[in-house]
C-alpha cells in the first residue's frame, strides 16, 4: 500500500486535527437555538449529529484503550438501524451535555492515537478480535476524520437555507 493509504501516526493526527478544526469551526458558527432545531440532517438536529459523531469516536477510544475490537452491541445492527438507535439514545440529552462529551471524547481520541506506533495503525494483530483483513488505521479514520465530511456538507447546506 502507498503512504497515503497507510499514514504514520503523525500523519493520522494531522488529518484528524485538520478535519476536527473544520468541524469545530462549522459548529461554532451555529447558534444554540439552531443546534437543537430539527431538520438539520434528515429529521436530526445539529446536536443529534454531534452526538452521533461522538458515539463513533467514543467507540474508537474504547478500541484503542482496550486494544481489542469489542464494542457496543449496536455494531451488530445494519448501519441505518445503528444510527437510528444512537439517535434515540441521545435525543433527549441537553446541548451542553452533548457538546461537552464531544470535546472530551475527541481529546481522549487524540491522546489514545498519540500512544500508537505506526505498526499499530497498520497491523490488525495488535488488537484482539480484529479480523486479519482489517486495517486499524482505516477503521479509525472512517470513524473520526473521514466521518466529519459526511455531515459537514449537509449541515452547511442546511445553514445556507436558514439564512435565506
Amino acid at each position: 500500500m502507498d503512504e497515503q493509504a497507510q499514514p504514520s501516526v503523525t500523519q493520522f493526527l494531522e488529518k484528524l486535527r485538520a478535519a476536527r478544526t473544520e468541524w469545530d469551526a462549522l459548529l461554532q458558527g451555529i447558534s444554540s437555538a439552531q443546534m437543537v432545531e430539527l431538520g438539520a440532517y434528515g429529521n436530526w438536529s445539529v446536536k443529534d449529529v454531534v452526538a452521533h459523531v461522538t458515539w463513533y469516536e467514543r467507540e474508537m477510544v474504547d478500541l484503542l484503550r482496550e486494544r481489542r475490537l469489542d464494542g457496543s452491541d449496536l455494531w451488530l445492527l445494519p448501519h441505518t438501524e445503528r444510527n437510528e438507535a444512537i439517535y434515540r439514545e441521545n435525543r433527549s440529552r441537553s446541548l451542553d451535555d452533548v457538546l461537552g462529551e464531544a470535546k472530551q471524547v475527541y481529546e481522549q481520541l487524540v491522546a489514545q492515537v498519540q500512544k500508537l506506533s505506526d505498526e499499530d495503525l497498520h497491523n490488525p494483530a495488535r488488537f484482539a478480535n480484529m479480523p486479519e483483513d482489517w486495517v486499524p488505521g482505516e477503521m479509525l479514520a472512517d470513524n473520526s476524520y473521514r466521518h466529519y465530511p459526511d455531515h459537514i456538507t449537509e449541515l452547511r447546506e442546511w445553514l445556507e437555507k436558514q439564512s435565506v
